[in-house]
């Protein structure tokens, strides 16, 4: 391969939110070296401080990403997000910008999946609550309304990475599975598919695996908390919108729910230095945790090789598997030749012009690849080695582009 037509070193990459050492060792290792690693999130202030020279940004769940600020630097070329959810991203105005977006949908699943039995076990048992007298000098060694596991229904709504990954790991702990979806599902071993009212009736737990929308919003509420089995225990690791948190902790007060964890909040601190308050706070039998469910060591190494493996394949070869702005295409390596990406608005006549152009500097096209979506097209040429400014200058040329680079 020639040399890269941009120098590496001379990349800003900002990555925030104390994201895996292995992705900065990823990027050193690819010629990324100028790095810049922050602990915390940031707010929109700080953040765009720090953007002015920055081409590649990795953050967490914690940053938000909105069109105000990504209108402001116009010349990032990749966001990472290290994380499963993207809300924090404005992904519309990220598409309009041709910026390539990519996050790790599956890289924590089995750590989140564990959690779910692990609290279900701790729920059941009520192991929160007598450790907690333990620390305060009370033996209390009552069996009473502790139960097991085995033989115990779990109703997971979002039968989905995670939630099916749940149905396998409850499954083989003796659990009767069932499961809501807003599609249809492939049932994995015996888990049987019923509707979101049957479900709520039959379960003894209750988890939810949905992503935050508008049909999501407060999907757990008042009306359906009645439909629950009375002593259920009802686990959140999902979006804190999902539930309606003053019902849900006036279910817990009632005794009509027998236990409640939860994992993510609607409001939730930037940092370790901000206060947490919470309704569910000092509730019986309830396990609060800080946004764990993907905090495992296997789980953020995986998925800082995940999002940096995506973001150099796009920046050195002009592969977009994986990203959820820029239309997918896998592409070949192409030996002695110059590659040019090419994004622009969906439009008809973009790829004629492109063709016109370049037949007019009588460029040879070695390869040529074009994925679309309905926003943006993606079009990849591979040429014959000769003068790349002046192709580059042409391909910037035609009208309804949004940007154009040469690879190498």
């Amino acid at each position: 391969m020639s040399k890269f037509s941009y120098p590496k070193e001379k990349i800003k990459v900002l990555l925030l939110e104390n994201i895996h050492p292995v992705a900065i060792k990823l990027f050193r290792d690819s010629g990324y070296t100028n790095i810049e690693s922050v602990n915390s999130s940031l707010d929109e202030l700080s953040l765009s401080e720090k953007l002015a020279n920055t081409r590649i940004l990795g953050f967490r769940s914690k940053t938000e990403i909105r069109s105000s600020l990504l209108q402001k630097f116009p010349k990032l070329l990749t966001l990472g997000a290290y994380c499963i959810g993207t809300n924090q991203i404005d992904l519309g105005q990220a598409t309009q910008q041709g910026l390539a977006v990519f996050n790790s949908p599956y890289s924590n699943t089995r750590s989140v999946a564990e959690l779910v039995i692990g609290l279900s076990i701790m729920l059941l048992r009520k192991i929160f609550h007598k450790s907690t007298l333990a620390h305060q000098g009370i033996w209390d060694k009552e069996s009473k309304s502790c139960y097991e596991l085995r033989n115990k229904t779990i109703g997971i709504i979002g039968y989905g990475r995670i939630g099916s990954q749940v149905s396998v790991l409850a499954e083989s702990l003796g659990m009767k599975v069932v499961y809501y979806d807003v599609e249809p599902k492939l049932a994995l071993g015996n888990a049987t598919p019923v509707s979101l009212e049957k479900l709520l009736k039959m379960s003894d737990i209750i988890t939810l695996h949905v992503p935050e929308n508008k049909t999501t919003c407060n999907m757990i509420g008042k009306k359906e908390l009645k439909k629950i089995k009375i002593g259920a225990v009802l686990l959140n690791i999902a979006r804190g919108s999902v539930i309606s948190a003053t019902e849900v902790a006036q279910a817990i007060k009632e005794g009509r729910l027998g236990g409640l964890a939860v994992d993510v909040f609607e409001n939730e601190p930037k940092s370790k230095n901000e206060k947490f308050t919470s309704v569910f706070q000092n509730l019986s039998n309830t396990i609060l945790t800080p946004h764990i469910g993907g905090s495992t060591e296997e789980a953020q190494e995986n998925i800082g090789l995940d999002v940096t493996s995506k973001i150099i394949n796009y920046l050195d070869k002009g592969i977009s598997l994986g990203s959820l702005t820029v239309p997918d295409l896998n592409l070949p390596l192409q030996k002695n030749a110059h590659r040019f990406l090419h994004i622009h608005f969906n439009v008809p006549g973009v790829l004629s012009d492109l063709n016109h152009r370049l037949s007019a500097l009588n460029v040879n096209i070695l390869g040529q690849y074009l994925k679309t979506n309905e926003k943006i097209g993606y079009v990849v040429f591979d040429i014959d080695k000769g003068n790349s400014s002046t192709v580059l200058k042409e391909l910037k040329q035609v009208k309804n582009t949004i940007r154009a680079r040469a690879l190498y």
